[in-house]
């Protein structure tokens, strides 16, 4: 039981950070690429974290194939929300390198 909940605190944290990572990324470096405004990016950033995730889930103990996937979807959601950020002008101004 304690193990279920440990791996669901670990899952919800990652998906967590990695939504408001990939999102911030896309507004700052990704902002004058076309690419990621098409349809298909999200769908192609969430398969290549599931595969990293996956890979993941043979050598760490915790990680199962619902945390990839929850991943997955934290990564695919964020590049959606990030290319949204940035048709809508709300992605803020970044001064510096």
């Amino acid at each position: 039981m304690i193990a279920l909940l440990l791996s669901f605190a670990i899952a919800s944290l990652v998906a967590i950070v990695l939504h408001g990572t990939t999102r911030k990324f896309v507004r700052n470096r990704l902002r004058y690429v076309d690419a990621v405004q098409k349809s298909l990016a999200p769908w192609l950033a969430g398969g290549a974290a599931f595969l990293v995730g996956s890979a993941a889930v043979g050598v760490l103990p915790i990680v199962g194939l619902g945390t990839a996937l929850t991943a997955a979807l934290a990564v695919g959601s964020g590049v959606a929300a990030g290319a949204r950020d940035i048709r809508q002008g709300t992605s803020p101004i970044v001064y510096g390198p």
